[in-house]
């Protein structure tokens, strides 16, 4: 069985590793207030809702 000459270091480790975190967006849900796709269990970026309640201030359309 083969064995590890040396130690990986956590910069290539780390690197290797968030190469294919970056590949995937993973699942998303729509938010029930206006819409739009985002991620699940965090403040909607579009209205700032999170479990039926503001949350922070939408951000602006016309800005």
């Amino acid at each position: 069985m083969a064995v590890p000459k040396h130690r990986t270091s956590k910069a290539k480790r780390n690197s290797r590793q968030s190469a294919n975190d970056k590949r995937f967006l993973g699942e998303l849900s729509l938010c029930p207030q206006c819409g739009i796709e985002k991620l699940p269990h965090r403040v909607c970026p579009q209205c700032g809702f999170y479990k039926d309640r503001v949350v922070k201030a939408p951000k602006n359309q016309n800005a």
